[in-house]
């Protein structure tokens, strides 16, 4: 077992645009104006289109799926889901550019399975938190 306990790994940038998030919220079926329509958003006190709060796993994932690899290494197939846990800042709308840092927390047996436990910061260009994210996964 591979723990990399508090090993951190190189902050992975995305950027947000418009399409992306509508896309995204077309796949929820989050049919808010304000995901849709710029103008609205931007009437509901938006600076532009704003992405739905899960939208965070789109903008995560590449820095935690290094973090996850190096850390699950050959186990990756036999790895379910968990669990998320997020606490929210800043939202994040078309045009910023989110950088996210991720590291391990923890990793420990419990019952036979492996837990593997990472954790997220991602902010935007004006270095304000838009998402603070737990992540865990299981290898049975």
């Amino acid at each position: 077992m591979t723990t990399n306990a508090g090993k951190t790994y190189d902050p992975a940038t995305f950027e947000v645009d418009a399409d992306r998030i509508r896309q995204y919220a077309d796949a929820v079926h989050e049919a808010g104006a304000i995901y849709h329509d710029p103008e609205a958003a931007r009437r509901a006190g938006f600076r532009d289109l704003v992405a739905p709060p899960m939208f965070a796993v789109v903008f995560s994932a590449p820095a935690l799926g290094p973090a996850i690899i190096d850390t699950v290494g050959e186990s990756l197939p036999r790895m379910v889901h968990g669990g998320q846990e997020f606490v929210w800042g800043e939202p994040v709308c078309a045009g910023d550019t989110i950088t996210t840092e991720a590291w391990v927390r923890d990793v420990y047996e419990k019952d036979g399975k492996v837990f593997y436990v990472f954790e997220s910061v991602a902010k935007n260009q004006r270095r304000q938190e838009v998402a603070r994210a737990t992540w865990t996964n299981i290898v049975r």
